[in-house]
């Protein structure tokens, strides 16, 4: 419940949909919460604004490479768990809310809106599914992450 509730509340916050959801396990991936906001940053708004996968989508995968991913290259096995894991979170996501494309969950008919972020008014809140979204993540991750203890946890 805590990481559902911190990434409301970063999201809240202004901070963007992935820079949310990364952020709120920093806990766990052992960066301070500058880096993991540094890091994440490019994501929101499904990759800079341009609406392709969701950014609260991004920062959950980026959460599961922190703790589960692989880093030699050469070790397919580790790969192939790792994306099968990606996949089936991917998975979950969809059943929930239909798509990980951003501009599907907020039904807009084209890709990208411009750089420039909306401002963060109550209407924009109220409008959007994103702060429903970000915690989705958040749950789902604690999900896996119960299930799934690993030893490769920062």
């Amino acid at each position: 419940m805590e990481h559902i509730n911190k990434a409301r509340e970063l999201f809240e916050a202004g901070y963007n949909c992935s820079q949310a959801v990364f952020g709120a396990f920093s806990d766990l991936t052992g960066l301070d919460i500058d880096t993991a906001m540094k890091l994440s940053s490019s994501f929101g708004g499904g990759m800079g604004r341009l609406r392709e996968v969701c950014g609260a989508v991004s920062g959950m995968f980026m959460v599961l490479g922190m703790l589960y991913g692989y880093s030699d290259p050469d070790d397919k096995e580790a790969k192939s768990e790792h994306y099968k894991r990606i996949q089936a979170l991917a998975g979950e996501f969809k059943q929930i809310h239909g798509s990980i494309v951003c501009r599907e969950l907020l039904d807009e008919k084209t890709a990208g809106s411009g750089y420039v972020p909306d401002d963060r008014t109550p209407e924009y809140y109220s409008a959007r599914p994103c702060t429903r979204i970000c915690m989705d993540c958040a749950a789902l991750l604690d999900k896996y992450i119960s299930e799934n203890p690993t030893g490769n946890n920062i």
